[in-house]
């Protein structure tokens, strides 16, 4: 790994770190704020998804995470939305496919399926590789915002035993019935929807092995929430199957960071002590 910065917060460090990733192919950007209990000890790790466009320094700019995960001796990982640093057709022209939207799934239509495998990224390499590096432990939950919302569900309900706890703002609960969902799985996924319900969380509820809880934020107010975001489609599912939800519908709120920004600390306090 080659460190990019170091930056003192709330008495703990945020760093940025570049390395090779066997899933991608391709050089990674991730970030990792270590809080200051990180001197001592081990501490456990909160790992965020975002959202289409972003990178690792959306959250860590934005969110205002930091003085409530040095309160709690929270690690939060933040890798990047996408492999970097390829040039395939169609890659670059549009915001929600391609760079910058990787999904979170593992690609299987060619070119993509070269690099763009984001979910072996983030629930197999990346830990590995915070776990070998820095001072944690493996007690690791999950959390994300609108496209990584959808990848911190999939992720936690694909695999109850890796994560403590998820929760999510504004995600795509849907993906195989909303545009967004059906644009990225067709280029990543191909044609047979058969194949996207394993990448879909309102999908993966009917069959989950275990029912960790879901903690879900959603404004009100949100442009993107009739087409897009639909939670009363997991909403349903969830009372039908018996899984746990909160599903918190606030008032005034929108898609963007002053939303995240304004909760995050419930969600904080949320995964520290299923963490603990």
């Amino acid at each position: 790994m080659e460190l990019l910065s170091s930056t003192k917060s709330f008495g703990g460090w945020l760093k940025r770190y570049k390395h090779e990733s066997v899933s991608v192919k391709s050089e990674m950007t991730f970030a990792i704020y270590l809080p200051p209990q990180a001197e001592t000890q081990s501490v456990p790790v909160l790992y965020w998804l975002s959202g289409l466009t972003c990178t690792d320094e959306n959250f860590t700019q934005k969110a205002g995470a930091f003085r409530k995960a040095a309160e709690l001796g929270l690690a939060i990982v933040c890798p990047d939305t996408s492999p970097r640093g390829t040039d395939y057709p169609n890659e670059h022209d549009s915001y929600d496919f391609g760079s910058g939207a990787g999904f979170y799934v593992n690609a299987t239509v060619a070119p993509y399926s070269n690099t763009y495998h984001m979910y072996d990224y983030v629930v197999q390499e990346l830990p590995k590789l915070v776990e070998s590096h820095f001072p944690v432990t493996d007690k690791r939950s999950i959390s994300g915002h609108s496209m990584g919302g959808h990848g911190a569900l999939i992720c936690a309900l694909k695999n109850p035993d890796v994560y403590q706890s998820v929760s999510a703002f504004s995600p795509i609960v849907n993906p195989t019935q909303c545009p967004w969902g059906e644009k990225a799985f067709t280029g990543y996924l191909g044609e047979d929807r058969a194949v996207w319900t394993e990448w879909d969380a309102t999908c993966l509820v009917e069959t989950a092995e275990e029912r960790l809880p879901l903690l879900i934020d959603q404004g009100e107010a949100d442009n993107f929430l009739v087409e897009q975001l639909k939670p009363e489609a997991l909403e349903a599912v969830c009372e039908k199957v018996g899984h746990p939800i909160t599903l918190r519908r606030q008032p005034g709120y929108d898609h963007s960071y002053f939303f995240i920004a304004s909760f995050i600390d419930e969600h904080l306090e949320f995964h520290s002590k299923a963490l603990s």
